[in-house]
């Protein structure tokens, strides 16, 4: 318990950090967006108008301290403001209605990427020098040192534009109404298969480097030579013995990557248009929604610290030599 409250402490302090960061950034970037505004509609907006506008999104002149509370208690409250670039619906509302689909892609991609990386890595390094070994690893490596956007927009022409096979753009057809049906959650399915794919290939090849390497060093343990001696199976050896002691790493690392499961998606998403949170990201910099961007932000550096909180739970459990340290 004394080192769960420890980690809490830990991530609460890192909390307040973003918070505080989160407060910073947009107001270090050149211009602002009311200025932008009031030039856009030159001569159709007061002085007093301005004045209005920029008080009600936390902009007016008061001191930065003040705001800075401001931010605090409106963020506590629930109250991430009002989006600039879609108003006037509030931030909360804007994030909610895109989060659903990054986490549909991105924890889909997530899994399928980490489940079989990690189960060619284990049989990579079970029989090294074999077919598996032989060939998945440079083929991985290699597909996965292309940029995420160049495979996706190879992908949506080969298989999208060229081939027809899959849709080009959004999370399903124009004029479908969401639904639980499955005519609806089958078109979302199809939507979803060249970006996953495209996440997929660029992270597969990570995931089977990291378990071969800890799955090799793993072989070469004393307890493993026992129970081959022993007569064991060769499958319990491998999954029983070897293979769940080198899952470790392979924990913290699909721990951090749920942390970023919500903005790692950002440039797939904008590629298909995919309508998740890095896309409207990406409209709220353009548009210097400072509202938005600290919603998003926050968003994804609070999903970062719970599942790193998550991590470290699992962590104990997996290897009690942790709570000494």
């Amino acid at each position: 318990m004394a080192f769960v409250l420890r980690r809490l402490g830990f991530y609460l302090i890192a909390f307040w950090a973003s918070l505080t960061i989160n407060f910073l950034l947009p107001r270090l970037m050149p211009g602002d967006p009311i200025s932008r505004m009031f030039a856009q509609v030159q001569g159709q907006m007061t002085s007093e108008e301005l004045l209005q506008l920029k008080r009600l999104f936390g902009l007016g002149d008061v001191p930065v301290w003040q705001q800075y509370l401001d931010y605090l208690g409106s963020v506590f409250s629930g109250n991430l403001g009002i989006s600039i670039s879609r108003f006037p619906t509030p931030v909360t509302d804007v994030i909610a209605s895109q989060i659903g689909w990054t986490l549909l892609l991105s924890a889909t991609a997530l899994i399928i990427a980490a489940l079989l990386g990690n189960l060619l890595g284990i049989l990579a390094a079970w029989r090294r020098g074999g077919l598996v070994d032989t060939v998945f690893p440079p083929l991985l490596v290699f597909v996965g040192s292309f940029p995420y956007f160049w495979l996706a927009m190879a992908a949506l022409y080969l298989f999208g534009v060229t081939l027809g096979w899959f849709p080009l753009r959004h999370a399903y057809d124009a004029g479908l109404v969401p639904s639980f049906s499955w005519d609806f959650i089958a078109n979302v399915a199809t939507h979803l298969v060249l970006p996953a794919l495209t996440i997929v290939l660029v992270s597969i090849g990570g995931w089977l480097i990291g378990m071969r390497n800890t799955m090799i060093a793993t072989n070469a343990e004393d307890y493993i030579t026992m129970a081959t001696a022993k007569g064991l199976r060769p499958g319990r050896i491998m999954y029983r013995y070897a293979a769940r002691n080198a899952m470790l790493p392979s924990v913290t690392a699909f721990g951090m990557s749920l942390g970023f499961v919500v903005g790692g998606a950002l440039l797939t998403e904008v590629v298909f248009a995919y309508p998740g949170v890095g896309y409207q990201l990406l409209t709220a910099v353009q548009a210097l929604d400072y509202p938005l961007m600290q919603g998003i932000f926050l968003t994804i550096s609070a999903t970062v610290l719970l599942a790193n909180f998550f991590v470290d739970i699992v962590y104990v459990r997996l290897d009690p030599r942790v709570r000494v340290h």
